[in-house]
């Protein structure tokens, strides 16, 4: 399983003072040589942690992927297909929230994500849906014309109760197993953290998860290099167990 690790919250601690330090770029250059695959930002309209000059920075040394998560927002895309990540996951986006906060509504915004992910994969850049484990959502995110999405596992993150745990991943692993029916990628992430990153991993089918938060606060103790190590090594370890694993 392949791991994206999401740098917003370098971004986040540089702009409490307002500074330059630290850097996300250089926060990428570990992650990338500590062993992630992908380097996951999130232009926020606000631009409350990563800015434009980030990406265009990033653009230039991330030499595996770089993920730009977005609104649908006109300047937000001109800004994509100026710099041309290596994939733009759209995700909804309100300006009083800590953090997105649940998938997007791929049902109730048909028309405006379909003509983003029209104009993005027109410019030749792949486009994800950060969307809710709700088939629904799913087909709709197909008809959108996208090839991959991202399940949102906040609601498993977040589940108080064991039977809450339990019903989340079962929504979770339907969810993979339709959207892999449909011939889309899928990827998951939001609030996983070292505790809770193997059973999404043993629901097998599921080829990346991206995770940031968790990452980037064991980083104050351990170092950013050993933080990404010690969650590369969990998702290697730990082998589908929740049933076969979805064929590709």
């Amino acid at each position: 399983m392949k791991l994206g690790v999401n740098i917003d919250h370098v971004a986040t601690l540089r702009q409490a003072r307002g500074g330059g330090a630290p850097d996300p770029i250089v926060a990428a250059r570990i992650c990338s040589l500590a062993g992630c695959h992908s380097i996951v930002c999130h232009l926020r309209e606000d631009r409350r942690h990563i800015n434009d000059e980030d990406v265009k920075n990033l653009r230039k040394i991330v030499k595996t992927k770089l993920n730009l998560e977005m609104s649908c927002a006109k300047e937000i895309v001109g800004v994509a297909l100026r710099m041309k990540p290596d994939q733009a996951t759209l995700v909804p986006e309100r300006r009083k929230e800590i953090t997105t906060e649940g998938g997007l509504d791929v049902i109730a915004n048909r028309k405006t994500i379909s003509r983003v992910v029209k104009t993005l994969s027109s410019a030749g850049i792949p486009v994800s849906l950060f969307i809710d484990p709700e088939e629904p959502q799913v087909e709709a995110a197909k008809q959108a014309g996208v090839e991959c999405i991202e399940l949102h596992t906040g609601r498993y993150a977040n589940a108080a109760t064991l039977t809450e745990t339990e019903i989340e991943l079962q929504n979770l692993l339907r969810s993979a197993r339709f959207a892999r029916g449909l011939s889309l990628k899928v990827f998951a992430g939001h609030g996983l953290n070292y505790e809770n990153v193997k059973q999404i991993v043993e629901i097998g089918g599921i080829e990346e998860l991206n995770i940031g938060h968790s990452i980037i606060a064991r980083a104050v103790f351990s170092g950013l290099e050993n933080a990404v190590k010690e969650m590369l090594a969990l998702l290697r370890h730990c082998e589908p167990r929740r049933g076969e694993a979805i064929p590709s």
